[in-house]
C-alpha cells in the first residue's frame, strides 16, 4: 500500500481511503465493523465520514448513526492512533441536519464536539467543510452554474471565520488538519490566501467527486493542487457503481442504490444522462481489452492521478468490498492509460 502525505500536515494516509456512508441506513452496525477490519488488514489507514451520514436515503432520523458504528468499532479497539479519521460538517448540503443551516463558528464549535462523542474519539485527524455556504456547482449542478448572486466579502468573512476557529481547534488538539469538500478552484484559492495572510491554518486536501466519467478536476483544480501542495480526496470513483457495469442494459439490480434511491436521488443523482451507458460501454472495452476488473482498473485510474491523496471507495456489502480489496495493488499501463483518455475526449462529460 502507498501513502501519501496530506499537504503540509502530519497526515499520511493510504491511497485508498474506506467510505463509510452506508452505514446505518443501507448496512449494519456489523457489516461496518467487518468492513474497518478488512480495511485495516489490507493496509488502509484512512476513514471517512460525515455528521449527515446515512445516505441512501438519507434521514433525519439517522443522521450520526455512520459515526456511532465507527465509534462503537473504536471503542472496541480502545484506540485509533493507527487511523486517519476524517469526518464533515455539513452546511446546507443537506436540510437533515439542522436544515441545512450555513456554517458559522459557533455551529463548528458544536459540531466537532457532537463528532468527537459519537466516535469516542479525543480528536479528529481532518476535519471537512462539507459544503461551502455560499453553494456549490457539484452534483450536476454545473449545467445551471451561476455565480453572480455571490458576494466576496460574505465569502471572505465566512473563510476568516472557518480559518479562526479552525486554527482554535487545532491548538486545542480536537483537530489536527482542515480540508474542504465540493469546492471550486477559486473558493480553495481563498482559503489558501486568507490563511497566509492572517498566519492561520492551511487547508491540506479538497474532497471532490472523480472518477472515469467526471473529471472536472483535471484543469484548474490539477493545477492548484500541484502549486499550493493540497491533494484530492476522490469520491465516486465508481460513479455511484455506473463503471461495475451493473446497470448496463437497462438492468437494476435487487437492492442496488438505482433502485433503493429512485425517489430520494433519481438517477443516482443525476449521473445517468444521454451518453452514460455509451461512455461506460466504452471503458468496458478498455478493460475487457486488456484484461482487467473494470472496478480494479476505474480505483487504479484514479489512484493514478498525480494530485490524488486517496481514493475513496464504499461497499454496501461485504462481498463487494472484498473484491475492490483484491485489486489496491493494480497499477495501470501507459498503454492502458492512453486508451482510457482516448474514450474520454470521445465521450467529455458524460454525467
Amino acid at each position: 500500500m502507498k501513502y501519501n502525505t496530506l499537504g503540509e500536515s502530519e497526515l499520511k494516509v493510504s491511497e485508498y481511503c474506506l467510505g463509510s456512508m452506508t452505514w446505518g441506513e443501507a448496512s449494519s452496525e456489523s457489516v461496518g465493523h467487518w468492513q474497518l477490519d478488512a480495511a485495516v488488514q489490507h493496509g488502509i489507514n484512512f476513514i471517512d465520514t460525515a455528521e449527515m451520514y446515512p445516505t441512501n436515503p438519507m434521514r433525519r432520523e439517522t443522521a450520526g448513526k455512520t459515526e456511532e458504528i465507527i465509534g462503537s468499532w473504536i471503542k472496541k479497539r480502545k484506540h485509533h492512533s493507527d487511523i486517519v479519521l476524517a469526518t464533515k460538517i455539513t452546511g446546507e448540503g443537506s436540510a437533515t441536519v439542522r436544515d441545512g443551516s450555513p456554517i458559522t463558528k459557533s455551529q463548528i464549535l458544536k459540531s466537532v464536539d457532537e463528532s468527537l462523542a459519537r466516535l469516542n474519539a479525543d480528536y479528529i485527524d481532518l476535519y471537512q467543510i462539507h459544503w461551502p455556504n455560499r453553494g456549490s456547482y457539484h452534483f450536476r449542478k454545473y449545467w445551471n452554474f451561476d455565480p453572480k448572486n455571490q458576494s466576496s466579502e460574505e465569502m471572505n468573512s465566512h473563510v476568516e471565520e472557518v480559518l479562526s476557529v479552525s486554527t482554535d481547534l487545532v491548538k486545542e488538539g480536537k483537530i489536527r488538519a482542515l480540508g474542504l469538500s465540493n469546492e471550486s478552484s477559486w473558493g480553495t484559492m481563498k482559503f489558501l490566501e486568507l490563511a497566509k495572510q492572517n498566519n492561520m491554518t492551511k487547508v491540506v486536501s479538497i474532497q471532490n467527486e472523480y472518477s472515469l466519467l467526471c473529471r472536472l478536476f483535471d484543469t484548474d483544480l490539477a493545477e492548484l493542487c500541484h502549486h499550493e501542495n493540497v491533494q484530492l480526496l476522490s469520491f465516486s470513483p465508481l460513479a455511484a457503481g455506473l463503471l461495475t457495469g451493473k446497470y448496463q442494459n437497462n438492468k437494476i439490480p435487487s437492492g442496488s442504490r438505482l433502485e433503493v434511491t429512485a425517489d430520494t436521488s433519481p438517477n443516482l443523482s443525476g449521473r445517468i444522462g444521454p451518453m452514460t451507458f455509451h461512455a461506460v460501454d466504452a471503458y468496458l472495452k478498455v478493460a475487457k481489452t486488456f484484461d482487467i476488473d473494470p472496478v480494479h482498473m476505474a480505483l487504479a485510474f484514479c489512484a493514478s492521478r498525480p494530485f490524488m491523496g486517496s481514493v475513496i471507495f464504499g461497499a454496501t456489502k461485504n462481498e463487494q468490498l472484498s473484491h475492490i480489496l483484491k485489486g489496491l495493488n493494480v497499477t495501470l499501463s501507459e498503454e492502458i492509460l492512453i486508451a482510457l483518455n482516448e474514450v474520454n475526449r470521445q465521450n467529455p462529460m458524460p454525467i
